[in-house]
């Protein structure tokens, strides 16, 4: 049987393995959508890992780890490796930790995004942003960056209706299609629980636990956590779990690890989940909640996408563009809402638990659709990169 032709794909800002467990889910659900869509095409894909790695590559053969872009190489002249690996792609896909393509977290972030988007242009190679958050860009030179290197891109996908609408005001010309955020298509394992007990959730986000000033949050977020935990706690037949989404890094103060053993240590009675090696096992705990509640996009994902009711405690649009985009409304705006508010929400929605996973399955269902466009869309992209028909 005669081999399909291999394509070569560089994948920017991916990470197996993460401390952002977050960004491990769309690394993986990337490659499982790419690889459908390179087997729709009738190409057989060969993945470039062009990032740091992770502690948790993975083992199919099919991906392979390249030179990463280093800072001090860069200024030393001392790249060329990483972009000798760029050079053997036939196209790239960027799906900048789902929502780094932005100026919300500093100028040297932004600047150390666009310095690798930059880079795979200028080595010619098609360049693809995958489903991501768009924005936003508060400056005259962010806006300019982002123009700069949106429309010279050759697709771009966005996640949702907001990062849309900011494509749009930054005046750009590429083509740009509105999908999904591609950890629904993360697998798991559901566990059986039978002994009647409700399983309440708790994403304890060191973000926000430690950097709440950051975000203009018009909530208490370690007060709301603090009563919704009494509050399960003090229900019969219920435990209460602490799940950490983002693990302990030394390059950062923002993990959830230390935030958790915190609310461990305050509530005795409680459990706090175990140390997650990837996100598939995340997802996989997490489905096994009766409730949910975070301030990680990502583990609201996780329970979303397992059928899992969920109030998301959202800190920037990113969220709210996203569970809108599926119709889903029942979040909670940590720059709207006041602590009261938002703790009987909270409770109610635990109350609510049927109707919210009625919900979910209506916004899954759209999910399902914006991700087969995404794959199509791909799939026809890859077959135009290697003159095959579409």
């Amino acid at each position: 049987m005669p081999q399909t032709p291999e394509i070569r794909i560089g994948l920017l800002w991916h990470a197996f393995g993460w401390p952002n467990l977050g960004v491990d889910a769309l690394s993986r659900s990337n490659v499982a959508l790419l690889r459908d869509a390179c087997q729709q095409a009738g190409l057989t894909p060969r993945f470039v890992l062009l990032g740091k790695p992770g502690t948790d590559a993975p083992s199919e053969p099919d991906i392979e780890q390249a030179p990463y872009l280093r800072i001090g190489n860069l200024v030393t002249g001392r790249a060329g490796p990483y972009f000798a690996a760029l050079r053997t792609c036939d196209i790239v896909v960027d799906i900048c930790a789902g929502d780094g393509f932005t100026d919300i977290y500093g100028a040297f972030q932004l600047a150390l995004h666009s310095m690798t988007k930059v880079a795979a242009i200028r080595s010619g190679r098609p360049v693809v942003l995958a489903p991501q958050t768009i924005g936003p860009f508060r400056y005259g030179w962010s806006q300019a960056i982002a123009k700069w290197i949106i429309n010279r891109s050759r697709l771009v996908f966005t996640r949702d209706s907001i990062s849309t609408k900011a494509l749009a005001e930054l005046g750009a010309r590429t083509e740009a299609r509105e999908v999904i955020d591609v950890a629904f298509h993360l697998p798991f394992t559901r566990p059986q629980h039978d002994d009647g007990v409700l399983r309440i959730g708790i994403n304890v986000s060191g973000l926000l636990h430690y950097h709440a000033d950051r975000f203009q949050l018009t909530i208490d977020h370690r007060a709301l956590l603090e009563s919704f935990t009494e509050r399960m706690l003090a229900r019969p037949n219920t435990e209460v779990w602490f799940v950490s989404h983002v693990l302990h890094d030394e390059a950062s103060t923002e993990y959830d690890d230390d935030a958790v053993t915190v609310f461990a240590q305050k509530y005795p009675a409680a459990h706090a989940a175990p140390k997650f090696r990837n996100s598939v096992e995340a997802k996989s705990f997490i489905a096994g909640m009766d409730f949910f509640t975070g301030g990680r996009m990502h583990a609201c994902i996780g329970a979303f996408s397992s059928g899992v009711p969920v109030v998301p405690i959202a800190y920037s649009r990113k969220f709210n563009g996203l569970f809108e985009t599926l119709g889903y409304t029942d979040y909670i705006d940590g720059r709207v809402a006041d602590t009261a508010t938002a703790l009987e929400q909270l409770v109610q929605g635990v109350e609510n638990r049927a109707v919210l996973a009625e919900k979910i399955q209506n916004g899954l269902a759209i999910a399902r659709t914006r991700l087969g466009a995404y794959r199509d869309a791909m799939a026809t992209l890859v077959a135009q990169t290697m003159g095959r028909p579409a």
